[in-house]
């Protein structure tokens, strides 16, 4: 066993570089079966998204070479000035700046050129949460320096929120399983699945029976335990403390905020998920049955669309659902659907398979460094692409809500593709900069 100092590209890791090629063509492939006719004279016709996307990866190919021969240092010690700049166009994204697309405001006119901060946000926040996590004085056991580093994640999800961009907003989420990898306490994590937990049996079940539920639960808690109950009388505080928070959580809280605090759209959205009519206690301006219902029909169509694939799939460009454009926002957010159909449930499985080789060869890549830095930005880089294919194949299928959330290397768009591959190839740069390499 010894160690022999390489060159720069002898130590980039080609294997991730493959992954990221592959499914960035594969996108490119779906999005040109999608628009794909029998009349097109060429498969050169510059004006087709499929030809936008092509040239969106030669210019993220030209990005990513430029990160590769950049110092290194660079990503270690810009962080926070980023996060500030990223901030900041945030904030211009709310002023006549902005431009509203869909419902929401969250892009950039620079005359020229159009853009989403919150996509770039997502670079600077995961750089700054490596940033401070690995400085010398910071402690992350200390609950001070644990709520820095959420704010961090929180402050610009709540600006995306103020953009009607909830989707985008819910993706800084995924920076917490960085933090639950460097020592983020378990109860976290169990705290914040309760919460989902009980918010959507709050939705789903009758107050009243809840309310029953919850008695019956802590009642029966507290005769199993009844031994250390007679020890111990603290337990008694701690499962009725329990019991409280959970009734006001579901008896008030939940339905404060679905009344005066989440926008119409956002209460139509959440009762789509789960199958539900919205009720009329939550109706109020900005709730639309016919959103509601074009909702259901997205998804109900993306389902058909996958269904017929079967286990094979209808073959290349013979996808019938989506070459008809009955599946709304195939090229983006649904383009999965395409997948399915064209390739059933074998070219899936194998996409999906991609992804999780993608997402293991990044954790590996976290594992193996000396850099604390690295290894926590290499997880937040896990995290969002984890978070953005679990969301996005979950709402195609119809268990998760339609949030515009698109699929990673996948989907069209020429700011998401930019923004990943930049993640990706920093974390390979970073990588590469190892001092020895064992041979």
């Amino acid at each position: 066993m010894s160690f022999k100092a390489t060159s720069l590209f002898e130590r980039i890791d080609w294997l991730l570089v493959f992954f990221y090629s592959a499914l960035v063509l594969i996108g490119v492939l779906c999005i040109f079966s999608v628009e794909h006719r029998s009349t097109d004279a060429s498969f050169f016709m510059m004006k087709s998204n499929y030809m936008k996307q092509l040239i969106f990866f030669g210019i993220s190919l030209f990005v990513a070479l430029i990160i590769i021969l950049m110092d290194s240092k660079l990503f270690t010690s810009i962080p926070f000035l980023g996060y500030v700049v990223g901030f900041v166009l945030l904030l211009l994204a709310l002023t006549p700046l902005g431009k509203g697309v869909r419902g929401s405001h969250s892009f950039l006119n620079l005359g020229f050129f159009t853009f989403q901060p919150g996509e770039l946000m997502k670079l600077f926040t995961a750089l700054s949460i490596a940033k401070f996590l690995s400085l010398q004085n910071t402690n992350f056991a200390l609950l001070k320096h644990r709520l820095i580093c959420a704010s961090l994640a929180i402050v610009p999800a709540l600006i995306i929120i103020l953009q009607n961009e909830t989707g985008l907003a819910l993706v800084y989420f995924s920076f917490f399983l960085a933090m639950y990898r460097e020592g983020l306490p378990n109860i976290v994590l169990v705290i914040g699945f309760s919460i989902l937990g009980l918010t959507i049996a709050t939705l789903l079940i009758p107050k009243n029976i809840l309310f029953i539920i919850l008695s019956a639960l802590a009642i029966l808690i507290l005769y199993s335990e009844r031994k250390q109950l007679r020890r111990n009388r603290e337990f008694l505080l701690l499962v009725a403390g329990i019991w409280f928070v959970g009734v006001l959580f579901s008896q008030v809280l939940v339905p404060v905020a679905f009344k005066h605090v989440l926008k119409g759209y956002q209460v139509q959205r959440i009762y789509t998920m789960i199958g539900q009519e919205v009720p009329e206690e939550y109706t109020r301006e900005g709730i639309d049955s016919k959103k509601q219902n074009a909702s259901e029909y997205n998804v109900g169509q993306s389902k058909i669309a996958i269904a017929s694939g079967g286990f094979t799939g209808k073959g290349f460009l013979n996808g019938t659902q989506t070459q008809y454009n009955w599946v709304p926002e195939q090229r983006t957010d649904f383009i999965f659907c395409t997948i399915g159909e064209q390739f059933g449930f074998v070219g899936s499985s194998i996409l999906i398979l991609l992804f999780t080789f993608m997402l293991l060869r990044i954790v590996m890549i976290a594992e193996r460094q000396r850099s604390q830095f690295t290894r926590i930005y290499a997880y937040c880089v896990a995290g969002i692409m984890f978070f953005h294919l679990a969301i996005n194949v979950g709402m195609t299928v119809g268990l998760a809500p339609v949030i515009g959330i698109p699929l990673p290397l996948i989907s069209y768009g020429g700011t998401s593709l930019l923004i990943f591959t930049s993640l990706i190839f920093i974390l390979i740069r970073l990588d590469a900069d190892r001092q020895m390499v064992l041979r």
